[in-house]
């Protein structure tokens, strides 16, 4: 008979479970690992991913027309685009312009839709200075009729209705909204005013006109509302709500502040409101189904018309069609972006290669002073070896006199090697030649000498026994410099700036003049975007051809 004893958990020094000390262990162990590489996490999200998830963002980001000109894109909704757009329309886009302009977001729309259409930004920006005296019209008109249109308190008071903030909210919140996303910098909270609502149903234009002057007035110009007299676009809405025959009988039964003024006005003979007219008369543009066509079809908050601009294809009413030859530069840029890339890739792989081989036969001691050498150009600015190029290669440059000297080309038929293709090809291989000669010469280093020496003693020729033996163990090497090299060239452009002229650009240069210089940071995303796409694929065509699992930086 034995006697069995229940010792229960296995417990560590401190008489906690073992177990549960355990994993009290890893978790810290974890906690610290974590601790250490948190630095570098923070920074590759920071510095690398958010960067791209913007870039990514901004490709087919497109609210600044929603959001800038909101009751012209929602009275166009149903626009058929055949002919210009009636009177309703450009009632609308008269507000929005006026609050626009007001707010110097006027040029910033313009800017954006010249990217689609040109012509679009001096429409916006011609206009934007006229709408003030579109309004005027009707200001004179109503200070004619009675002084007190003159008197800010009157207006003040006249709006608010006689019931003030327990009026109609919805109206005003619309018109906080826009001036929240026109200028979000100046968003304080509290706007002081909020339109009547007895006097909204009856004057709504009036009303949302003035509540946008009242948000403006209290969040950007940080004045006081009362003490303001109204914008000229208010009057304007005045003059509008009293052409409908229902406000007239609306205001006789009304009692509210500036009752009798707005009947006296009711009664008058104001100019007849036609926006049409004058913004045709401001700029004839307004005439064109063009321009409506792009602020139609670019009214989304998101858009594709990046990408397709990207591919050298627009946006239509019709459709997705391709641009005009002579406008398609895009498809070009790409094309020789790839090739030369290619190109120069290959030319390192000749040029690199041969090198690499004497550095990982020598002895040790010639092979590290060689590598210095290798490594020199790194020592010297980038934009200094690209400018000794240009001074190299140009037709009185050094090359070009030394082939003169050797009676090898006549002075008058001096070769034209730079501003083209062939001096970036140049200039771009030198650059990243020890991109590929440093991977390769780490993975030859780890090539035992004996297999050469036993090929041969089977018999093997020096050319058999290299391409038989030596070669194949180099091939990670020059896979790991081809697709180190290949990234770094589609990317570059200092050096294609300098010396590639017209014909040696790449694709690179054209996203850097639309980020600095013409300001599309849409189109350069897209542009962007697509290039990361092409490096994606090609990355993953080389994993399924040669195996990503080869590629090797020695050892």
């Amino acid at each position: 008979m034995s006697d069995t004893t229940d010792t229960g958990p296995v417990l560590a020094a401190d008489g906690t479970p073992l177990k549960r000390s355990l994993r009290r262990a890893l978790r810290a162990q974890k906690i610290r690992a974590l601790a250490l590489i948190a630095p570098l996490l923070i920074f590759v999200l920071v510095a690398f991913i958010a960067p791209i998830a913007d870039m990514l963002f901004r490709s087919v980001e497109n609210q600044i027309v929603g959001n800038t000109v909101p009751m012209t894109v929602e009275e166009l909704r149903d626009w058929d685009g055949k002919e210009v757009p009636d009177e309703q329309v450009f009632r609308a886009m008269f507000f929005d312009l006026f609050l626009a302009s007001e707010a110097k977001e006027h040029t910033k729309l313009g800017s954006r839709l010249n990217y689609e259409e040109s012509g679009v930004s001096s429409l916006f920006r011609t206009t934007g200075r006229d709408v003030d005296d579109m309004g005027e019209v009707f200001q004179d008109a109503l200070e004619e009729i009675s002084p007190e249109f003159e008197e800010a308190q009157v207006w003040y008071d006249m709006m608010s209705g006689g019931d003030g903030a327990e009026g109609n909210t919805r109206l005003m919140s619309n018109q906080i909204g826009r001036i929240e996303q026109l200028e979000s910098d100046n968003y304080r909270g509290d706007a002081g005013f909020v339109p009547g609502a007895a006097i909204s149903d009856i004057l709504p234009n009036t009303a949302r006109a003035y509540a946008a002057f009242a948000a403006f007035t209290h969040f950007v110009d940080e004045d006081v509302v009362a003490e303001e007299e109204p914008w000229e676009a208010v009057y304007a809405a005045l003059a509008l709500d009293l052409e409908d025959p229902g406000t007239a009988a609306a205001l006789a039964t009304y009692d509210g502040p500036g009752a009798d003024l707005l009947r006296q006005a009711a009664a008058a003979d104001l100019p007849q409101v036609d926006m049409k007219s004058a913004f045709i008369e401001s700029n004839k543009d307004w005439n064109r189904v063009g321009y409506w066509e792009v602020i139609h079809t670019y009214s989304p908050p998101y858009t594709t018309g990046y990408f397709l601009n990207a591919v050298d294809m627009e946006k239509t009413t019709e459709g997705i069609a391709l641009r005009d030859e002579d406008e398609r530069i895009y498809g070009i840029l790409f094309k020789r972006t790839m090739f030369m890339s290619m190109v120069i890739t290959f030319s390192c792989i000749a040029l690199g290669y041969p090198i690499a081989w004497i550095l990982a036969n020598l002895p040790a001691r010639t092979a590290n002073l060689l590598m210095i050498l290798v490594l020199l150009p790194f020592w010297t600015s980038l934009l200094v070896r690209t400018s000794a190029w240009k001074i190299m290669l140009q037709q009185q440059g050094v090359i070009n006199d030394t082939l003169v000297w050797l009676g090898l080309v006549a002075d008058e038929s001096r070769l034209v090697m730079i501003n083209n293709q062939f001096g970036t090809i140049v200039a771009m291989t030198h650059i990243l030649l020890p991109f590929m000669i440093l991977p390769m010469y780490s993975v030859m280093q780890t090539i035992p000498p004996s297999y050469l020496r036993a090929a041969k003693s089977l018999g093997a020729t020096n050319w058999t026994a290299f391409w038989r033996v030596y070669f194949p163990q180099s091939v990670p090497g020059i896979g790991a410099g081809s697709i180190l090299v290949f990234i770094l060239a589609i990317g570059y452009y200092i050096t294609p700036e300098i010396v590639g002229g017209t014909t040696g650009t790449f694709i690179s240069n054209r996203i850097a003049y639309h980020i600095s210089s013409s300001l599309n940071w849409g189109l350069a995303a897209a542009l962007g975007s697509i290039l990361l796409a092409v490096v994606l694929v090609l990355y993953w065509a080389y994993d399924k051809i040669v195996g990503i699992d080869n590629v090797k930086l020695g050892g």
